[in-house]
């Protein structure tokens, strides 16, 4: 049986299947990596732009126009946030500007990118603290941003209208809401998952 397609798997996991969601994570996680490898990043900054590829996933869904080509905007964006850090740290160490010129110079296409290897063994244990502080900036949001990103990861996924009832927000309301909160939980996670105030608007 062949594997279900990534539009498909998007489409679903856009709806809130986790299911789909994980299974987008392992299909493209190794390609990531692989991006950040090729910009020979160490192991905490390559995890740190993969992570932030998928956190920009999560911010530009609907951004998303054709899902079967997502494996190139993921690329992309992994991409682009490693040349950043190539940048910072060519800007910290005077020394690394030459080789971050030469980096900035490549493409996805002249990358090797669909090597047979995966994350390093120490992917697990990244992932796993990378969850805790996840979990930790999102228990920084509002309750009313929780909630109502619990709810659009529901699985069965709720309705809009639902969700509209459930929160007494209008349905046209929950998309841009959802962006805000995202927004807010990206700002949490570049602080190092801290806020002084976690109040109750969105």
């Amino acid at each position: 049986m062949s594997p279900p397609a990534t539009a498909d798997l998007f489409r679903r996991a856009v709806l809130g299947d986790a299911v789909s969601w994980e299974a987008l994570v392992e299909r493209f996680t190794p390609l990531l990596w692989a991006v950040a490898r090729e910009l020979r990043l160490d192991t905490a900054d390559a995890a740190d732009a993969v992570q932030t590829g998928w956190l920009r996933l999560l911010e530009q869904l609907d951004a998303i126009k054709d899902p079967e080509h997502l494996g190139g905007w993921l690329a992309t964006t992994v991409r682009r946030e490693g040349l950043r850090q190539i940048a910072r740290l060519g800007r910290e160490r005077p020394g690394g500007v030459a080789e971050m010129n030469v980096v900035a110079e490549m493409n996805v296409e002249e990358m090797n990118v669909a090597v047979p290897y995966g994350p390093p063994p120490e992917y697990r244990l990244l992932r796993a603290e990378r969850d805790d502080f996840l979990r930790h900036a999102f228990h920084q949001l509002p309750e009313r941003c929780r909630v109502l990103l619990r709810l659009l990861l529901t699985d069965p996924p709720l309705s809009y209208e639902d969700i509209s009832a459930a929160l007494g927000l209008p349905m046209g309301s929950i998309g841009p809401n959802r962006g805000r909160c995202l927004a807010r939980l990206r700002r949490l996670v570049d602080d190092g998952g801290i806020s002084e105030s976690a109040g109750d608007s969105v």
